[in-house]
């Protein structure tokens, strides 16, 4: 079956082909990624206003302080406070709007691409002689037609943009905790080995689970198609009962393929949970220790706790989207 042929994880000439579709928009691509970009930095804000508020109003640590917004806060804590209570807003309004617009860029950039890998499909299967039909189930080709541009809309529609927002989100973030406490940044950093390594086997367990998916499913169509189309010869012969045990055999194996995803998803949140954790516990203790000699501000200490908790998200967003771009769409991206 041509669908248990595995090919690479990613297939740089493949994905050439692809982006073809969407450079028709390539403007609205260039605007979604600026926005993107604005939307990224806007999330690594917050944070920092937080630590100004804390060592500047809420407990002075009596250090100076270097940020750009400082000649424009006031002296006064009940106004400064507010002003930095108003930036926080400003920042938040303006990262949803970036993110509404960037979202609502790249689905439209999606289904005008899919449009046209449909057209093309359907022109190119109108083509063909009848022999091809003769020698693949309808039911695959439908499969072809539906699930996997499908999957292909939610690529360019999120899974990409959403990589790309992951990769700056990281980058901003370590750069943002390297300016606050570069002694801090590496204890958030060493678990970073052991996060690598759980994610490298997330991916080659999940990858494989995607891949039997996706034949089962071209599988149980093929077979749902050939056999109603064929219903009257199959009752004919009263062979019901065997077409449901082969029914049954491939129904099963496309629940023991999702068994396996949901047991890969099932251990590997836990195990990037705990080792945040875990991080954040070493910069709690380290952090106590420093701000006990002196070394270290409150608002710092409060500031990474945040970034740790941004830095760890994207990370699983990563493992995810590489392996199934339009695994995690639905889900709740919850921002601190």
């Amino acid at each position: 079956m041509e669908e248990e042929v595995l090919g690479k994880a990613y297939d740089g000439r493949l994905m050439r082909r692809l982006l073809t579709y969407i450079r028709p928009y390539k403007i609205e691509v260039v605007v979604a990624l600026v926005l993107l970009f604005i939307n990224a930095a806007l999330q690594v804000i917050g944070p920092l206003l937080t630590q100004i508020a804390i060592d500047r109003y809420l407990v002075p640590s009596g250090r100076p302080s270097h940020s750009l917004i400082d000649p424009y806060l006031a002296s006064d804590p009940w106004k400064g406070l507010i002003q930095i209570s108003f930036l926080y807003l400003a920042a938040l309004i303006g990262a949803m709007f970036c993110d509404f617009g960037e979202q609502y860029l790249m689905q439209w950039v999606g289904q005008k691409a899919m449009f046209d890998l449909r057209r093309q499909l359907m022109g190119h299967l109108q083509r063909l002689d009848v022999a091809f039909f003769d020698r693949n189930p309808v039911g695959r080709l439908v499969t072809r037609l539906t699930t996997d541009v499908d999957a292909l809309n939610e690529l360019f529609s999120s899974g990409l943009l959403m990589i790309l927002g992951d990769l700056m989100m990281l980058s901003f973030v370590i750069l943002a905790m390297l300016r606050l406490s570069p002694g801090m940044t590496a204890f958030l950093l060493a678990v970073m080995p052991i996060v690598v390594l759980v994610t490298m086997q997330f991916r080659r367990s999940v990858q494989q689970s995607y891949r039997r998916i996706r034949v089962a499913i071209a599988r149980i169509n093929s077979y749902l198609q050939e056999h109603i189309n064929g219903i009257t010869v199959l009752q004919l012969f009263n062979r019901e009962e065997r077409s449901r045990a082969e029914f049954d055999r491939i129904n099963r194996d496309h629940m023991e393929a999702y068994k396996d995803a949901i047991i890969a998803y099932g251990w590997f949140y836990p195990v990037v949970e705990f080792l945040g954790m875990l991080a954040l516990a070493l910069l709690l203790a380290y952090g106590g220790f420093r701000i006990r000699g002196g070394a270290l501000s409150l608002g710092i200490l409060v500031a990474f706790f945040q970034y740790g908790l941004r830095f760890l998200r994207p990370i699983q967003d990563l493992s995810e989207k590489l392996q199934h771009p339009a695994r995690g769409h639905g889900r709740v991206r919850a921002r601190l």
